[in-house]
């Protein structure tokens, strides 16, 4: 079988209640700056990034009604380092957001937590290592980092599919090349 052309996902789009509320959580929590914005068929558009070489990661079109669920299942923001996560954990306690989860998946450490309007949002930081998905164990933030990296790297080599994340990484690189 032929492998289609290198397709990465780069920016999610949401259909938002209150245009200005949003922008302004995502700006404040995340970093995001505005790109553009303007109308489009009668609705207001905001495009946002992080990233200099990306237009936009986030684009938020206003006309969402108020009994729409997200039909989003989740947003994923990904951090350099655990430390970075833990920044983020105190953050989100700080804007008292809804649903807040701390969660360690032995390859990565997450926050997971709702938006002002429901969507659910990730932040997480990858580990070194590598256990079969799903896998999720309760995780304890305002813990030392190097504790967290003690107890996830003890918890994850009981398991039988350990490996590091370079082994790992090395084979998803091996099948994506065939």
């Amino acid at each position: 079988m032929t492998r289609p052309p290198d397709a990465q996902l780069t920016h999610l789009g949401l259909y938002v209640r209150d245009l200005d509320t949003m922008v302004a959580f995502y700006a404040d929590l995340l970093g995001m700056v505005v790109t553009d914005s303007g109308e489009l068929r009668g609705a207001r558009i905001t495009f946002m990034s992080r990233n200099p070489e990306e237009h936009h990661q986030l684009v938020m079109i206003s006309g969402r009604p108020d009994d729409e669920y997200s039909p989003v299942s989740q947003m994923s923001f990904r951090v350099g380092t655990l430390e970075d996560l833990q920044y983020y954990h105190r953050a989100v306690a700080a804007m008292g957001l809804r649903d807040v989860r701390p969660s360690n998946h032995g390859n990565a450490w997450s926050i997971y937590f709702l938006d002002p309007e429901g969507n659910k949002v990730e932040i997480y930081a990858a580990s070194p290592w590598y256990v079969n998905q799903p896998h999720l164990q309760p995780l304890d933030l305002d813990a030392p980092a190097d504790e967290i990296r003690a107890s996830t790297e003890a918890m994850v080599r009981r398991d039988a599919s350990f490996q590091p994340r370079e082994t790992w990484q090395s084979t998803l690189s091996a099948r994506l090349a065939a």
